[in-house]
């Protein structure tokens, strides 16, 4: 064991600072490889001539660690990013042969969203470690803007993107359920086999990276933002089908992201608007959270992405005396990422952090303090910035002035080099990371990967109930069909449009009549025979909440008042969040699809029909644990 250094006389931020107010004890090195010296041109005079610069970073070790990592037993037997010695000689080389700037720049992801020529040229001006697509409808222009990013960048750069399935499909690839309906189908084979098309078609796309699986606790209903973007809010469920996931995902040469660390869905805030707390005890949450981020490790996930959320009940198990700084986001907690995920929970590969511009961060902290905390603190990818050349200069400045150390700046873009050399990105040209646009094509959408995404899809439709005993639906019992409809929104730009025509021209097609609900012209049971409520919300940031907006449905806050089930049969189907019984809890009949995709919606048509059979398992309480919403 290396000898203690001395206590850093900086003042640290958010929880990292507690550390060692507050008794933590001394901080020890302990080396994961040797780091070559620098040759004397990349040595730092620049920063070390700066007024108030102290350095501590002894420059042949990487890695520090606390006393309780100094034993190879706690450490899992996964090592996501183990490379052999020739791969590690190359993120060695080439990390030794950056400038400061560079190697700052390594360790930002921007986003890109239109797929311009203009986009293009003004994130390459950045040099940034990777860039994150965002899904959109053209897939030649997309085509073409992965080519060039790949073309301009002099380093290998990763592109990531959000895989989720649902609607953020992209229209160019098979459409595939969201995590609640692959839950909700619950066939790991299915399950596995989704996972190894959605692997080969982002890989054809130019994708290394998927920020998925999430692997959130979808417990406090009202969370607008976990929903059904989670596997549910059974544990085991959701082990099972992540680390599957995990495995497959990886298999395919993409890396996996497991999130939200801490854990997400205690909470029923958004941390895309304001920081949110993970409120569980040390008990519940390790027998949780957990238990699902050990499994992930032991599944070998490459990534975790820390998050804005506060995880107090851990931070004074350690310092009992915390106020404020108890509800640090993650994502600038030393304490979460470093002490507890890869101290206690032995995590050994990369950390990204969550969206900087999220408003859990930046209501947080102001943006000065906020760039090099991130990094400071235990991430080691930087998400998102609207001014990168002003958050660079902010984590250039934070260096010089020592609030974030040579030695978590080394130990990041180590890092991001070695998850780039463990997936292939330095050995590959850009000819074979994206194929020619022909090949492309073949390799999207085939009708074996449609096939796989179409059973899910069906298998996951749910029945939550039926006491009126109205399905299956008939053409002479229920002719005359009033539809009351809320397609719902996505935050993504790119995500799919939004509409129910699949479904109703089924219907139309078989015999029914379909009108629009009039809020001029009430239904009444002489002119309708079914009232058919279509709601389409899936989980989505920045939405604060969602619910059965009936004051929007039925077109005025007096309309909203009236409620039309007892004396009309009535219909509620869910194309997104499964809680909606919570504001109709009188309503009869509800079925939850999750998505409205429509390979969902033709799916459905067959079950409403009476001509295949619900199987879908539902992952979640719909009844939001009352009794009321069951009968």
């Amino acid at each position: 064991m290396k000898a203690p250094l001395p206590k850093p006389t900086i003042e640290l931020s958010a929880c990292r600072a507690n550390d060692f107010r507050m008794g933590a004890g001394s901080l020890h090195l302990a080396p994961l490889y040797p780091v070559p010296a620098a040759p004397p041109s990349r040595q730092a005079p620049d920063i070390r001539a700066k007024p108030g610069y102290r350095s501590t970073l002894q420059p042949t070790l990487l890695y520090r660690k606390f006393p309780s990592m100094m034993t190879s037993d706690h450490f899992p037997a996964v090592d996501p990013l183990s490379l052999s010695a020739q791969d590690r000689a190359w993120v060695d080389r080439t990390r030794d042969n950056l400038s400061t700037e560079q190697k700052i720049a390594q360790l930002f992801v921007l986003s890109s969203r239109h797929d311009t020529e203009e986009e293009v040229d003004w994130l390459a001006g950045f040099a940034p470690g990777g860039v994150h697509r965002f899904p959109t409808h053209d897939l030649e222009a997309a085509w073409r803007a992965t080519q060039a990013q790949l073309e301009r960048s002099e380093l290998p750069l990763i592109l990531s993107g959000d895989i989720e399935g649902g609607m953020l499909s992209p229209p160019f690839a098979t459409q595939i359920p969201n995590q609640m309906g692959v839950a909700a189908c619950n066939d790991l084979g299915l399950s596995e086999q989704l996972a190894r098309n959605v692997g080969k078609e982002s890989r054809a796309l130019g994708y290394n990276w998927s920020f998925t699986p999430v692997v959130d606790i979808n417990r406090a209903f009202r969370n607008a933002v976990v929903g059904t973007r989670s596997y549910g809010s059974d544990p085991q469920r959701i082990i099972n089908q992540a680390s599957l996931y995990i495995r497959t995902l990886q298999s395919e040469g993409l890396a996996a992201c497991a999130k939200h660390w801490p854990g997400d869905g205690i909470d029923d805030r958004d941390q895309h608007l304001s920081t949110s707390v993970n409120s569980l005890s040390m008990d519940e949450w390790e027998r949780t959270f957990g238990r699902i981020f050990r499994s992930m490790i032991d599944a070998g996930v490459m990534t975790i992405m820390s998050a804005h959320i506060a995880f107090p009940a851990f931070a004074r198990a350690r310092f009992p005396g915390l106020g404020r700084e108890a509800f640090a986001p993650a994502t600038v907690c030393r304490l979460l990422n470093q002490d507890l995920l890869r101290d206690e929970l032995g995590f050994r590969g990369l950390v990204v952090s969550d969206a900087t511009v999220m408003g859990g961060l930046t209501s947080w902290m102001d943006r000065d303090t906020a760039v090099p905390a991130v990094i400071e603190n235990g991430c080691d990818v930087f998400l998102f910035s609207r001014e990168p050349s002003e958050d660079m200069n902010r984590m250039l400045k934070g260096l010089r002035e020592g609030r974030l150390s040579e030695q978590r700046l080394e130990e990041a873009v180590t890092r991001m080099l070695s998850l780039k050399a463990a997936l292939g990105l330095h050995r590959a040209t850009p000819e074979e990371r994206l194929p020619p646009l022909d090949t492309l094509k073949a390799r999207l959408n085939n009708d074996d990967h449609r096939e796989t995404a179409r059973q899910i899809a069906g298998r996951s439709i749910t029945l939550v109930k039926d006491s009126q005993a109205l399905l299956p639906l008939d053409a002479k019992r229920h002719r005359q069909i009033v539809v009351i409809a809320d397609e719902g929104w996505n935050f993504v730009s790119g995500a799919a449009p939004r509409s129910f025509d699949p479904l109703l021209d089924a219907l139309k097609s078989r015999g029914h009549d379909i009108r629009v609900f009039d809020p001029e012209a009430l239904p009444t049971p002489e002119d309708c025979d079914l009232l058919l409520y279509l709601v389409g919300q899936e989980a989505t940031p920045s939405i604060s909440h969602i619910y059965l907006d009936f004051t929007k449905l039925h077109g005025g806050s007096r309309h909203a008042m009236i409620q039309f089930n007892r004396e009309i049969p009535t219909l509620l189907i869910s194309f997104g969040q499964p809680y909606y019984l919570y504001d109709a809890p009188n309503m009869s009949t509800c079925v939850n699809a999750y998505s409205a995709l429509p390979v969902v919606q033709e799916e459905l048509v067959q079950r409403l029909l009476g001509k295949l059979p619900f199987t879908g398992d539902s992952p979640v309480d719909p009844f939001c644990g009352m009794e009321q919403l069951q009968w």
